[in-house]
């Protein structure tokens, strides 16, 4: 069911071609003929405002900022095709994809989708746990204590995992950076 800020209604008879007419046209625009001829009476009230005495013109109802708020775009079949691939490859709906990628333009922001953010914090966790314990290892050998010591092997293979996370997540951030900005995939 639609919510609907305004309760009013305008009634108007018009011919069955005027009628055509206006589905022709909002179809075209990709709009309802409800949208149209409100977007047509909101024009005409506009232009005429200052015909009018003040006492007739009302304050314009403030713009909802709702997630029900629409915005209609039309875009090329490849486009779409090229939408709908990219926003599944995020685990996004395609109208979150375009959301998303609209203010984080307007914003000047890198958004990161939610799987992504999560698997990162995922393995900066395990990162503090292996600190965590390097951290009491080497306490225990500062203070004479008698801690199972990793090997030499053991430190080398801890070694390589830090350093390849750490170029995984440089790897996975620039990546992201890239497609954000609206790179092509090569």
């Amino acid at each position: 069911m639609w919510l609907m800020a305004a309760a009013q209604f305008l009634k108007t008879r018009i011919s069955l071609e005027e009628k055509q007419r206006v589905q022709a046209l909002a179809t075209r625009l990709l709009i309802t003929e409800s949208v149209w001829l409100k977007r047509l009476v909101m024009r005409a009230l506009g232009e005429s405002a200052a015909l009018l005495p003040d006492t007739i013109v009302t304050q314009r109802e403030p713009e909802r900022h709702t997630r029900d708020a629409r915005l209609y775009v039309r875009l090329h079949l490849e486009d779409r095709l090229l939408l709908r691939e990219r926003a599944t490859a995020r685990g996004m709906a395609p109208a979150t994809y375009v959301s998303v990628l609209v203010r984080a333009h307007l914003r000047g922001l890198v958004p990161l989708p939610k799987e992504e953010l999560t698997a990162l914090k995922r393995s900066v966790a395990e990162l503090g746990a292996i600190g965590r314990n390097l951290n009491h290892i080497a306490r225990a050998a500062n203070q004479g204590g008698r801690a199972a010591l990793p090997g030499p092997a053991d430190v080398l293979t801890m070694l390589r995992i830090a350093e390849g996370l750490r170029d995984h997540f440089k790897g996975l951030l620039k990546a992201n950076e890239r497609s954000w900005a609206g790179h092509r995939d090569h």
